[in-house]
């Protein structure tokens, strides 16, 4: 399996990014303050049959601090200039999970040609929303934040045994974070990560409701096959069936197949990195997985 890694300037911001196997491209996007290596159960799933891409946006990861505040259009535009500096013209599956469920839809709106499929993991759902006002003043207030907590040391002593507390809270049974300790440290004793996962989720809203605004405007083609793939912890509950009926309505809007994926926590990739692979190969879930039976 061949493997590169690089930094790839886009925007002005240098993006880490990670190119393995070989085949048709595959790019996997994570969730808010996530990491290239919380793909890596699913990396040797996919590698022998396509060219799978992981890169860290702006203020995630090993990349350089975000310039400005994210936007659906931005980031959609982003991936597609990571594939032109990668000399990957696609078409490709795009894999968001979470928050970044919304960027590979915005991607796949705004250059059809260049998607081969769509992949939701766990995707971020928003169905009413609006952008909040003075944008400007909440970047300002989040840059302020990170600023205030970086100043007082809270990155260095509490980021490592916070993300760890978030991945072991997001998978099933309460599964520890599988992610090697000093790559955890190198990532998240940084300001950097801390300040743009306040940025990104600052602007969780705007970044949602310009979704909706692009859904308007710009349909997806019929030829582009999307999956939506929610994680389901074998729960009963009302926040549990509420959490799947989100997802399914999701599947409905956008004409896509779905699956209830289980036992899995929010971390599909890290809980079921075999379904991860089967989405991204057009392949429907195993009896017993899907919610539809």
């Amino acid at each position: 399996m061949t493997s590169t890694r690089s930094f790839i300037r886009i925007g002005g911001v240098p993006h880490h990014v990670t190119v393995e196997g070989s085949g048709p491209v595959c790019v996997l996007s994570a969730g808010l303050a996530m990491s290239w290596f919380d793909w890596d159960p699913v990396v040797p799933l996919l590698a022998p049959s396509r060219t799978v891409v992981r890169f860290d946006r702006p203020g995630h990861g090993l990349s350089g601090p975000a310039a400005g505040a994210p936007t659906a259009a931005g980031e959609a535009h982003r991936i597609a200039a990571l594939l032109d500096a990668l000399s990957l013209p696609g078409p490709a599956t795009v894999v968001g999970h979470s928050i970044a469920g919304f960027h590979v839809e915005a991607f796949a709106r705004l250059h059809p040609t260049r998607t081969a499929s769509v992949v939701l993991l766990d995707s971020s759902v928003e169905e009413h929303a609006r952008t909040p006002p003075a944008p400007a003043l909440r970047t300002a207030a989040a840059r302020a934040q990170g600023a205030g907590l970086s100043a007082v040391g809270a990155p260095a002593a509490l980021g490592p045994p916070v993300r760890h507390a978030i991945v072991r809270a997001s998978r099933t049974g309460l599964a520890p974070d599988p992610a090697a300790d000093a790559l955890v440290r190198r990532c998240y004793r940084t300001s950097r990560v801390l300040r743009g996962a306040l940025l990104e989720n600052t602007h969780y809203r705007a970044v949602a409701a310009e979704l909706l605004a692009l859904r308007d405007r710009f349909p997806l083609p019929d030829g582009i096959p999307v999956a939506v793939l929610a994680a389901h912890d074998g729960r009963d509950g009302h926040f549990t069936r509420s959490r799947l009926e989100r997802q399914r309505d999701l599947a409905d809007v956008l004409g896509a197949r779905f699956e209830a994926v289980g036992p899995s926590g929010h971390l599909l990739m890290l809980d079921r990195p075999d379904a991860v692979a089967r989405a991204v190969a057009g392949e429907a879930a195993v009896t017993g997985e899907s919610a539809d039976e």
